[in-house]
């Protein structure tokens, strides 16, 4: 896909890409052209070795009211193999946002509910506008969250996950940042706009083959036991990094008392 009618990509500044959900008349809800133009995308920027970080907002008033109602409604005519098949497509795709080797960043405001709270999960960092609403509702539907639960569950535990998977209650920013679905809260859209400096500034001083790696540690070792094959796992991991071009540039540029020459 070339052109996309339900998200814009901005990659005009250097090393950093902005996808930007933009059915603002929606809420940025998704339905099965949403789904498709974000796994193209992601597709896409999975292959940038240029790229630094990726920063996923919503247009308008909100980041994204989760499944789009006319696409419910459809989807109440499908097969369930139909209905397998378009679920599928929503899990890879914010399994592909998890996976992406850059950093990743939400930007939030407004609503952010479901999947839209699913796309919050994948991400690596979060930030928050103290108004953002969240919900995880599908119990109220007579639904589950099933597609999403994987990346809630890693974000924010499966004790918290469960109360709010089971009560669908709706919370706000400063809850979230309690439970670890966001990990800052601001004020306003202003603040907003500083953590995204603040956090790019970030992004750009640091290794992006580091990012990657360091991005794999968690997702490889979550939930593995303590072991003798993990301790040399990790060795072997660390050994690889010290001898890496990237490894070699930044120990000199410590050394030497100066930027390392991936840092702007």
């Amino acid at each position: 896909m070339s052109e996309y009618e339900t998200i814009t990509l901005d990659a005009t500044r250097a090393g950093i890409a902005i996808l930007t959900l933009n059915r603002p008349d929606k809420h940025n809800a998704f339905n099965s052209q949403v789904i498709a133009e974000l796994t193209d995308t992601l597709e896409t920027l999975e292959e940038q070795n240029t790229l630094r970080m990726v920063i996923l907002r919503g247009a308008g008033k909100s980041f994204s009211a989760g499944a789009d109602l006319e696409w419910m409604k459809a989807a109440q005519n499908w097969t369930r193999e139909e209905n397998e098949q378009d679920a599928v497509a929503l899990a890879e795709m914010l399994r592909k946002l998890a996976e992406l080797p850059q950093m990743t960043l939400a930007l939030v405001q407004g609503a952010a509910m479901g999947g839209g709270a699913g796309l919050v999960a994948a991400c690596d960092i979060a930030v928050a506008v103290r108004s953002a609403k969240f919900k995880f509702s599908e119990v109220r539907l007579g639904l589950t969250p099933a597609t999403i639960s994987p990346f809630v569950i890693s974000a924010i535990g499966p004790r918290w996950a469960k109360a709010l998977f089971v009560t669908a209650e709706g919370f706000d920013a400063d809850y979230a940042e309690k439970i670890g679905l966001v990990q800052y809260v601001v004020d306003d859209l202003e603040g907003l706009a500083g953590m995204e400096e603040h956090i790019a500034g970030l992004a750009m001083g640091a290794a992006p083959g580091a990012i990657r790696d360091a991005k794999n540690l968690v997702l490889d070792f979550t939930g593995e036991p303590f072991s003798a094959a993990l301790s040399k796992e990790t060795a072997k991991r660390i050994a690889a990094r010290r001898v890496s071009d990237e490894g070699k540039e930044g120990l000199a540029a410590f050394l030497e008392k100066r930027k390392p020459d991936w840092a702007s």
